[in-house]
């Protein structure tokens, strides 16, 4: 089965998390990001500048890794939104000529827009383009 590496804003943390347990019930491997939990609860305010920076680089390199080794990308743009490093995990899928597919088509930034390779809606629609 092929393998699907999930690009998205935390701030879609429950919609991502759902959208994984589906495609994973039907039979495909996964890699989501690492969504993580409140910043404030985390400790997250508690480290310095530099350590955030160090946590940031990890967190980016484990995902451009998570990328390579999926068959497609997937961005998550609910409403069609995608920040900073989502458009940057965008541009290294790109380098590494992997397809693309989008959950939303309002993405206004042209830039992301052209990269797409289709739109799904479901898990069972992108499982037509494995």
């Amino acid at each position: 089965m092929k393998s699907v590496a999930i690009c998205g804003s935390s701030r879609f943390k429950l919609e991502i998390k759902e959208f994984t347990r589906r495609l994973e019930e039907l039979g495909v491997v996964v890699y989501p990001p690492y969504l993580f939990g409140n910043p404030d609860q985390d400790g997250w305010k508690n480290l310095t500048d530099e350590q955030k920076k160090f946590v940031a680089l990890g967190l980016t390199h484990d995902h451009f890794y998570k990328i390579r080794m999926a068959d497609v990308a997937l961005l998550f743009n609910k409403d069609g939104y995608a920040g900073n490093s989502t458009t940057l995990e965008m541009g290294y899928a790109v380098a590494l000529d992997k397809p693309i597919y989008a959950i939303s088509d309002k993405d206004e930034e042209i830039c992301r827009h052209v990269l797409f390779s289709g739109f799904i809606s479901s898990p069972e629609e992108l499982i037509k383009f494995l």
